[in-house]
């Protein structure tokens, strides 16, 4: 495929060796990306980086939301894919053995705090990732360890995934450093049997919240922060609203607003900002973290996977509300969650405009990042353009 390192012999390359996360602070945006300035170019390279929709875009996705709309899943079907959904992961994994995804190298790209904690010196650490899958973010941390103290733990709730991690060769003699995978559903009610609350120093969601029911998000957002430590840092990356895989959903797919049922009966659930913001902070997304940002062109390789490759165009400055914010004060994001709701339909899902519960009594986290990565995807054969669109972010424990 095209978008997976398709490339012509005259193009020169240079290898990506730093994230384009662009801090809003900073006078220029970092090196280490692709920037599309002259649409003549498109054909030129097999990705490009922060690029805005096109301008019929709006025209696009509404034709796609009214055929989608037109043909939902029936009510009385529902049930059966929102009832234990890791079968439906099993069967996946069983499908696909380790071989469907690769492994996600370019995170310690996209989070050099990951890479950090596995340096010689960073002392005891602590890395949860959630959603392990078949491992492919937990083993290339493992392979480049350097921390002979450096604690991993791999949980996902389908026990197939949780083989396959277990019979990988690196987990049954690891290099260096620990790490341990089980079964856990991060919408339980009780935290891993291995670890107690309090104790974890990062803990990775990769395109993991999005597998989850609405109504599921509020628990997994206090099972995240229970496990953290105080101080501790929760990195997110996950399906951005209107990408190009919720576009090309058919009829019969659509659960509720930008949810959908995969052909193999997994789900999956297409984010906007402010969704994330007030899931972790109880606020919605701060004004700089939706703002378009001046780039330049500098080349990079394409040497990790399509689905979670580049990074967010924009930083939000650390915003989320004090540990003294008032119940006046949380009362004021609620409404205005709920007027952001009222006044674009479908922009946040009802389920955040409800009242807190005592599980998820705000605030949580403060926000170190939170963006959008818009990422052009070319087809140079067939010449196609494909716009994909992620959510980026990282949270402090508070």
């Amino acid at each position: 495929m095209a978008e997976r390192g398709e490339h012509t012999a005259t193009t020169q390359r240079t290898p990506k060796t730093a994230s384009s996360v662009h801090d809003i602070t900073a006078e220029k945006p970092p090196f280490g990306s692709r920037f599309l300035t002259n649409d003549a170019d498109v054909w030129s390279q097999n990705a490009w980086d922060h690029v805005p929709p096109p301008t019929d875009q709006d025209q696009v996705i509404s034709a796609a939301l009214v055929k989608q709309k037109g043909a939902p899943i029936p009510d009385e079907e529902k049930s059966k894919y929102n009832e234990k959904p890791a079968r439906h992961w099993d069967n996946f994994y069983k499908a696909n053995a380790s071989n469907f995804f690769r492994n996600r190298k370019w995170l310690h790209l996209e989070f050099p705090e990951l890479k950090a904690a596995a340096e010689p010196d960073a002392g005891a650490m602590v890395i949860a990732e959630v959603g392990c899958g078949a491992g492919n973010a937990v083993f290339p941390l493992l392979s480049a360890n350097q921390n002979p103290h450096l604690s991993l733990k791999a949980y996902d709730y389908s026990a197939h995934a949780v083989k396959l991690v277990q019979n990988n060769p690196l987990y049954i003699s690891p290099p260096l450093g620990t790490i341990e995978a089980a079964v856990w559903d991060l919408t339980a009610s009780t935290l891993p049997p291995s670890l107690s609350p309090g104790t974890v120093d990062i803990l990775t969601l990769v395109f993991v919240m999005s597998a989850l029911h609405p109504q599921e998000w509020a628990n997994a957002v206090s099972n995240v922060h229970k496990l953290l430590k105080p101080g501790g840092l929760l990195l997110l990356r996950d399906y951005g609203r209107y990408d190009l895989t919720q576009l090309r959903f058919k009829g019969g797919r659509l659960l509720d607003d930008n949810f959908y049922i995969r052909g193999d009966k997994t789900r999956v659930y297409f984010f906007e900002l402010d969704e994330l913001a007030l899931l972790f902070t109880g606020s919605p997304a701060p004004a700089a973290a939706k703002a378009d940002t001046t780039v330049q062109v500098v080349e990079e390789t394409d040497d990790h996977n399509h689905t979670g490759m580049s990074t967010p165009d924009t930083t939000a400055s650390p915003c989320a509300s004090s540990p003294g914010q008032t119940e006046t004060a949380a009362d004021a994001a609620q409404s205005l969650a709920e007027s952001i709701s009222a006044s674009v339909p479908g922009a946040i899902h009802p389920v955040l405009a409800q009242p807190h519960d005592g599980a998820t009594a705000h605030p949580l986290f403060a926000i170190e990042q939170l963006g959008v990565d818009r990422r052009l995807i070319v087809n140079r054969k067939r010449q196609l353009k494909m716009y994909r669109v992620w959510m980026q972010g990282k949270f402090r424990k508070l």
